[in-house]
């Protein structure tokens, strides 16, 4: 008597979920590597504190640096005072909050350990000009 042998069942492995998956990773580092690469101004190094508070970004904060030589940067383009004060009036405009007429926009400055004290006050002065009253500064923690 001659008995059929079963075919040997093919090994496979569902590509659908495993492409979903990839797909999703690569979305996840491209946004976070958004995030890090507008917070890096490679000719900012930031002074040291001993004492200071860790707080977390807010959402859509944007970040102003203010470089050794005075040049003001948002997320690598070069600024004039003329055309930073354009850029802070329509960012508070946009994000206005009816009952004050102040924008609810933060700004996070991010001022060079050994660029002119009066540079970082000028850029305070255009948010203030501008009704952005939330306003913040970077330092890093000295070790």
């Amino acid at each position: 008597m001659k008995f059929k042998q079963p075919a040997a069942e093919q090994a496979s492995i569902p590509l659908a979920p495993m492409i979903d998956v990839v797909f999703l990773l690569l979305i996840f580092f491209i946004v976070t590597w958004k995030f890090a690469k507008d917070e890096v101004d490679l000719e900012v190094s930031v002074p040291t504190a001993n004492h200071g508070e860790s707080t977390q970004r807010a959402m859509g904060e944007i970040i102003v640096n203010v470089r050794d030589n005075g040049v003001i940067t948002i997320d690598g383009q070069q600024y004039t005072e003329s055309d930073l004060r354009e850029r802070l009036n329509s960012i508070a405009r946009a994000y206005e909050d009816p009952t004050t007429g102040k924008s609810r926009q933060p700004i996070r400055i991010r001022g060079a350990g050994q660029v002119e004290y009066e540079r970082v006050l000028e850029v305070v002065d255009l948010c203030k000009e501008a009704g952005i009253w939330n306003i913040s500064f970077s330092g890093s923690k000295a070790r």
